[in-house]
C-alpha cells in the first residue's frame, strides 16, 4: 500500500482450547469474515499486557496461559478500499506479535459482547487447518505464518 504510513502495532490471539481447537471470530461490521482475536497494543503497555486485555475486550475472558510467542513480527496491507475507513487512515496495515496460549476457562467463560465496543457476532473452535477456509484474502499470508508457527502445538 503506502510506503509512507505506518504500520500499527499489534498482538493476535491464537487461542486454543483443551481439544487442540483455535477460537475464531465473525466480524461485526464484516458477516462472514472471521479471524483470531487481535488488535492494537497501547502505548507504554507490555505485549503481555495487550494480550490479556485484548481477550478480556473481544470475547469477554482472559483464562488462558501463554505457551508461545512467535519470534518474528507479520505485516499485512489493508487493501486501497479499507485504507482510509480505518483507524482515521493513520496505518497502511498491521504489524502483529502473534501469541499462542492455552484457553483455561471453558465455553460458558466466553462472552463477545462483554465490551461495549463489540468485535464479533459469533464465535467458534475450529482446527488450525480450516482457519484459512474463514480468513478474508488479505490476511491469509499473516495466517498462513500463524498456522506454521504453531503447528507444533
Amino acid at each position: 500500500m503506502s510506503n509512507e504510513l505506518p504500520y500499527r502495532a499489534c498482538v493476535g490471539i491464537t487461542l486454543f482450547n483443551h481439544e487442540g481447537m483455535v477460537l475464531v471470530g465473525e466480524r461485526l461490521d464484516s458477516p462472514g469474515s472471521w479471524q483470531m482475536p487481535q488488535g492494537g497494543i497501547d502505548e507504554g503497555e507490555t505485549l503481555e499486557e495487550a494480550f490479556y486485555r485484548e481477550m478480556l475486550e473481544e470475547i469477554g475472558t482472559d483464562l488462558a496461559e501463554i505457551i508461545k510467542v512467535h519470534d518474528e513480527k507479520l505485516r499485512y496491507d489493508l487493501p486501497s478500499h479499507l485504507l482510509h475507513k480505518l483507524w482515521n487512515g493513520k496505518y497502511a496495515g498491521q504489524e502483529q506479535t502473534w501469541i499462542a496460549a492455552r484457553f483455561t476457562g471453558s465455553d460458558e467463560d466466553i462472552n463477545i459482547a462483554a465490551h461495549r465496543l463489540q468485535e464479533f457476532r459469533a464465535w467458534q473452535w475450529v482446527g488450525l487447518d480450516e482457519i484459512l477456509d474463514l480468513i478474508v484474502p488479505f490476511k491469509r499470508d499473516t495466517y498462513k505464518e500463524v498456522i506454521e508457527a504453531f503447528q507444533d502445538l
